[in-house]
């Protein structure tokens, strides 16, 4: 019974009770079975990523399977195991190197798509909280910072005096502030 907890089959549990000796397929399940997580464990250490390191770790067992009967002394197959795993590790991170190493890097003056999507966020907000004011502060606000028009321009569309103007854009920025600020809480 403790051969099936350690993952034998019970044909090869019966054949170590025999005495005939355990299988070739016997120990490999039992080495497996004792020190896979271990070795997963060591892996990840190298690699710093667990799926890559199980990966790394099945492929060192299959290569250690696939060598089993070219193995001269059995006893040493953990140590070739841990030398696969640690060859493959370092297989991987060299990998990892070139592909960072030949990475397209957005230029400089170009900005990241992450950029892209808070300017659209933010503005998103602006729009919104624009939205919300009465209609003289939006449109003296808009007329100001959106089309860019003077104090005397923008009083000249308006059809209202540059003081009310100056009025109209205060009291909607103030209003602006405080709608995105309590958004942004």
């Amino acid at each position: 019974m403790a051969a099936a907890a350690r993952g034998i089959s019970s044909s090869d549990e019966d054949e170590l009770l025999s005495g005939a000796g355990p299988t070739a397929e016997a120990l490999f399940i039992e080495m497996y079975t004792l020190h896979y997580r271990r070795l997963v464990r060591s892996a990840a250490l190298l690699v710093r990523d667990v799926p890559t390191a199980e990966e790394v770790v099945q492929d060192a067992f299959v290569s250690m399977h696939d060598a089993w009967r070219r193995l001269r002394d059995t006893e040493n197959a953990l140590a070739y195991v841990r030398q696969v795993v640690v060859n493959r590790s370092r297989s991987v991170l060299r990998h990892k190197m070139v592909v960072d190493r030949n990475l397209e890097k957005p230029s400089p003056d170009m900005p990241s798509a992450e950029h892209g999507a808070l300017v659209s966020i933010e503005r998103a907000a602006v729009v919104a909280a624009l939205l919300g004011l009465p209609p003289r502060q939006r449109e003296a606000i808009v007329l100001r910072y959106y089309a860019d028009l003077s104090e005397g321009e923008i009083a000249a569309a308006m059809g209202i005096s540059r003081g009310a103007v100056k009025s109209h854009t205060a009291r909607g920025m103030a209003s602006l502030r405080a709608a995105l600020e309590q958004e942004s809480q």
